[in-house]
């Protein structure tokens, strides 16, 4: 009553809060806790009851494969992993080389993944063929000991003889249902296979000028895309 001046400017602060994604953070804290996620990544793969090193040849024979077709393999890998709960892939040689290449440079990316009452960020971070996702709030309590919560296995080994390369994954169940963790990976085509160089900006924006990246473009990206409506359980798109 004696300030009114105050108090409207605290209720406006605090509407902007509300209207905060679900992890979020000021821009300094944002990039601490991305570096200190980045140091610890490469050397938690087996953390989180996640399988360390898994090959290709605990899921699939690939000496018999290799006398079959590209489409068959797809169809044999598609059937199998159909009724698991669990994403998976067939992604074309040269979609993969692309995101690989860009793999290298930009090793770590933030994703949006759609909640009822907004969007939590998850950061995605390549260690080899694997791809580990992590939930910002996560990093924020944790830092660097904070467990993967999904991680998404990629086979090149048929890159060359049959232009293609196999992609599965293991998730934290406690965390993720399988139609969010399909929204994470179709992220991931979407912005390291674009052909759009905006997109993909992004990416560059995120590692290489952290303090000039805004979150929001990310969620307005994904919106643009669609990826954040009416996820389907099962098999991640190879659409770009």
């Amino acid at each position: 009553r004696s300030s009114p001046d105050v108090f409207e400017s605290r209720m406006e602060k605090r509407n902007e809060v509300k209207k905060q994604p679900v992890g979020y953070s000021n821009q300094g804290e944002f990039i601490r806790c991305m570096e200190e996620k980045a140091k610890g990544l490469g050397t938690k793969t087996s953390k989180g009851g996640f399988t360390k090193g898994k090959t290709l040849d605990s899921i699939l024979n690939v000496e018999m494969v290799k006398e079959k077709s590209a489409e068959e393999i797809k169809q044999i890998w598609n059937q199998y992993f159909s009724a698991k709960d669990t994403v998976y892939a067939v992604i074309p040689a040269e979609k993969f080389d692309l995101i690989w290449k860009r793999a290298q440079k930009c090793p770590s990316f933030l994703y949006a993944l759609p909640r009822k009452e907004g969007y939590e960020f998850f950061v995605g971070q390549w260690s080899g063929m694997e791809l580990h996702f992590t939930s910002l709030i996560n990093i924020q309590t944790q830092g660097e000991t904070a467990p993967s919560q999904l991680v998404l296995y990629h086979y090149p080994e048929l890159q060359k003889e049959k232009g293609i390369v196999l992609m599965t994954a293991e998730m934290d169940s406690k965390f993720l249902v399988v139609h969010e963790a399909q929204c994470l990976a179709n992220q991931v085509q979407l912005f390291y296979a674009t052909d759009h160089s905006e997109t993909y900006k992004l990416v560059e924006t995120f590692n290489h000028s952290s303090s000039e990246f805004k979150y929001m473009s990310v969620i307005a990206e994904l919106e643009q895309s669609g990826l954040g409506r009416e996820l389907r359980p099962g098999q991640v798109s190879d659409k770009s």
